[in-house]
């Protein structure tokens, strides 16, 4: 049976907000012969960043697979898949926040990031398990929820402090 894990909606809404927060304004703010590119761009940008969100992961009793969208691809983001019976390790890495990664390493020592910003992350952490009898209780997602909940918050109200400032 093939599962699906998407990318988990905070992260998505965090990334999504945080672009409007920052570049609604200009088409408002911008002179009149700009006025026409700048909407165009700001409406290219939103496509973009809401395109870029949309990678997923699917498993299945034989492999698991990174899907990226063409977007992505085009940008550097690639896609990935992986046989079960082809991981060997997981190895764990700090990084500079204090967080960790995870990459999965094949036999061929190829190494793959371990995706940790999707729903369902308990679900996706005991198939693993199951799948490849892999220690992964180190394994969670790489900031806290509340992180992405946080930036969300602020940059709704950014968005709101600028629709005041430019209407009122």
């Amino acid at each position: 049976m093939i599962e699906k894990f998407k990318t988990l909606n905070f992260v998505k809404s965090s990334i999504v907000f945080l672009y409007l927060a920052l570049t609604l304004p200009i088409p408002f703010v911008s002179s009149n012969e700009l006025k026409i590119i700048s909407v165009v761009m700001f409406l290219l940008g939103l496509y973009v960043m809401i395109n870029i969100t949309n990678d997923y992961v699917e498993t299945c009793n034989k492999k698991i697979s990174f899907k990226t969208t063409y977007l992505s691809k085009v940008l550097g983001k690639q896609s990935w898949e992986i046989f079960w019976k082809d991981i060997k390790s997981i190895k764990s890495f700090t990084t500079s926040q204090g967080s960790k990664v995870h990459y999965f390493v094949t036999k061929k020592n190829e190494s793959f990031l371990v995706p940790q910003r999707i729903e369902n992350f308990s679900k996706f952490i005991s198939m693993i398990s199951k799948e490849t009898n892999l220690k992964v209780d180190g394994i969670s997602y790489l900031s806290p929820l509340w992180t992405y909940k946080l930036l969300t918050f602020l940059s709704i109200s950014m968005i709101i402090g600028e629709i005041l400032t430019l209407f009122i």
